[in-house]
């Protein structure tokens, strides 16, 4: 399985927020600012806590990411993901985790390194496919180290057809099991992402997830629940996120179809969103979507996207 290139709290015990201290400017609507979300000094922050990913904002801050983190923060976000950064060279991650500190921001999930784009086929029990994974998390540990992140992405790879599905999970389960012996020494937790991107995926519903999570017995070993994934693979994304809440250590956001912003497809998010809140989550919920319009319009249109879905109080 080829992973895709992402478009891409901490845990309950994870990443911290800021809370105080900010500006609470409200937003200013005016001819020249058609979304209706420019604002003074600094907007005030969101009810959850979105995480947005490198790009997202170019069009307002430029290329370079920690400018795109401090207009995000003027913005009102107080997290970002990135699922690039195990990519990034070291003095930048470091740069990164810098900048998040001085702004009070979180970090979200980035993706487990040392894999690219090669198969990570922990179905299929082989010792070395065992021995990358655990190469990697080792790897997962420093970078997490450099961001002030305690979460990373993990994806089992693909189903493989001459196994009993049975004896798939067992591998996967044992594979994971050695992942986070490497990793719950430094607090950090792998997230176990179902994903809908084509058929051969061993890993695709949450409730797969959950009886991995279950068997592993770490609490290292969490749920990345895509509700851009579980609606394209399964609905019922309110029930489903109920059922399995106890193992779910991050959420991932994405309109369907489309895989945009909030409002731009089939799903609710202001309900999802509020459902969150109740529940009590407090951790980041990572932007893993494109933006539906173009240029600096299309990016305040997300803002305003946003705006809308997290004002359920």
């Amino acid at each position: 399985m080829k992973r895709r290139n992402f478009v891409q709290g901490s845990m309950l015990a994870g990443a911290s927020l800021l809370t105080t201290g900010v500006l609470n400017a409200t937003a200013l609507t005016s001819c020249a600012d058609p979304a209706g979300v420019a604002a003074t000094a600094g907007d005030k922050p969101f009810n959850l806590n979105y995480g947005t990913h490198d790009g997202m904002f170019k069009s307002h801050a430029g290329d370079d990411f920690i400018e795109q983190i401090k207009f995000a923060y003027d913005k009102g976000f107080r997290a970002i993901e990135d699922n690039g950064m195990s990519g990034r060279p070291e003095d930048q991650q470091k740069k990164i985790g810098d900048t998040l500190a001085k702004l009070g921001m979180a970090m979200g999930v980035f993706v487990q390194p040392g894999l690219g784009n090669d198969s990570n086929m922990l179905a299929n029990g082989k010792a070395d496919q065992v021995e990358k994974f655990i190469a990697s998390c080792k790897q997962a540990v420093e970078i997490a180290k450099r961001i002030n992140s305690k979460l990373v992405t993990v994806v089992p790879g693909d189903f493989v057809r001459n196994l009993p599905i049975g004896v798939q999970t067992g591998n996967v389960i044992e594979a994971i099991k050695k992942g986070t012996a490497i990793l719950e020494p430094h607090g950090v937790i792998m997230v176990l992402e179902p994903l809908s991107d084509n058929p051969d995926l061993f890993l695709r519903t949450p409730d797969q997830a959950y009886a991995i999570c279950k068997a592993v017995g770490s609490p290292s070993c969490k749920i990345l629940y895509d509700m851009y994934h579980v609606q394209r693979n399964q609905g019922n994304i309110i029930p489903t996120l109920d059922l399995v809440y106890d193992e779910i250590g991050y959420y991932q956001i994405g309109d369907n179809p489309g895989r945009k912003e909030p409002g731009t497809g089939e799903v609710n998010y202001k309900n999802i969103f509020k459902h969150i809140y109740n529940k009590g989550y407090r951790g980041v919920l990572g932007m893993e979507h494109g933006t539906a319009g173009a240029g600096k319009e299309g990016e305040l249109a997300l803002i305003k996207a946003y705006r809308e879905a997290d004002s359920f109080m």
